[in-house]
Parts: C-alpha cells; sequence; structure tokens
C-alpha cells in the first residue's frame, strides 16, 4: 500500500497500542493465585495465541519502519538550494537546534557584568571582578536569526513532505 511518513507514524502509533494491550493481557493472565482449600479461577490465556499476536505486530513494526528508513535515505528535500536526504535533514536540524541553544544564550548576555555578590556586609576581597563578552553580540543575534529562519524552513518543508510524499508499505492494517 501507498502511505505518507505522516500515515505511516500513525500505523506505528496504532500497532504499538494493539501490542500494549497483548502484552498488559499477557502480564495480567500468565500467573493465577489460589487458596489450597478453594476452586481456582484461571485466566483465559493462550500462550502460543499470544505470542503469535505479538510476533505479527512485531513483523508489521519492523516492515513499516523499514519502508520509513528507505524513503527517508531516498528522498530529497531541497533547503534553499541545498538538497538533503530526510535522514541528513533530521540530524541537520538536531545539530542547529543545538546550535541554537548556545546562541540564545550567548545573545542575551549582557557586554559587561558583574561576578559574584559584593554587598555591603561581604567578606569577600573588596575589589569589583567583571565578566566581559568576547564575541561580537550583534553578530551572535543575526546567526540566531539565520538559524532560526533556516530550521523553520527546514520543518516546514519536511512537514510538506511527510504529509504528500508517498512510498510503498508491505502491511495491511487489521
Amino acid at each position: 500500500m501507498k502511505v505518507t511518513s505522516a500515515y505511516a507514524n500513525k500505523m506505528l502509533k496504532k500497532l504499538s497500542e494493539e501490542k500494549s494491550y497483548w502484552l498488559d493481557k499477557e502480564d495480567e493472565s500468565k500467573y493465577y493465585t489460589a487458596s489450597a482449600d478453594e476452586e481456582p479461577v484461571i485466566p483465559d490465556y493462550d500462550y502460543g495465541e499470544v505470542s503469535a499476536k505479538i510476533a505479527q505486530i512485531d513483523d508489521k513494526i519492523c516492515k513499516i519502519k523499514h519502508a520509513i528508513n528507505l524513503s527517508n535515505v531516498n528522498a530529497q528535500i531541497d533547503i534553499f538550494g541545498t538538497k538533503y536526504s530526510v535522514d541528513m535533514l533530521l540530524v541537520r536540524m538536531s545539530q542547529l537546534n543545538k546550535r541554537k541553544a548556545v546562541l540564545d544564550n550567548m545573545r542575551k548576555q549582557l557586554p559587561k557584568s558583574r561576578v559574584g555578590d559584593y554587598g555591603y556586609y561581604s567578606s569577600r576581597k573588596p575589589t569589583v571582578e567583571y565578566t566581559y563578552v568576547n564575541y561580537d553580540l550583534e553578530q551572535v543575534r543575526k546567526d540566531y536569526d539565520e538559524v532560526s529562519c533556516l530550521l523553520f524552513e527546514m520543518q516546514m518543508r519536511l512537514d510538506e513532505h511527510n504529509q504528500t510524499v508517498e512510498f510503498d508499505v508491505d502491511v495491511e492494517l487489521e
């Protein structure tokens, strides 16, 4: 069947919920406790059936994830004239998000700030110390804006791709 990445991920979520159901059923039913002087209440549990269901679900999950991975490796997305495979784009977005966090912290710094608390009753040395930024604040702000813009474009193009580009998945949901 032909699916988009967004649809394939919804399939994975449904399969994960179904697997969780069977695992919970197994966990609740694989043992039972009974008193020696009473008739035991044995839960309805068939190991073979539950194991087979879990194996079928795992097989479907494996096939869907493989199809997504193939699509992510082969599909190309153009971002401001640079072509990225989806897997490369995801790595690059992670790198840029980390860089954006560093730049965000740097852009919020004052050019000069007092170090420590040297209040009236301070027993520390009376000399005031300052920390100075050792970079161009305007350049950092500019770089932050550029990274933010690039990340926005990447996310928008990736969202569009995930909603519109179809690929084959050899799985049918019941």
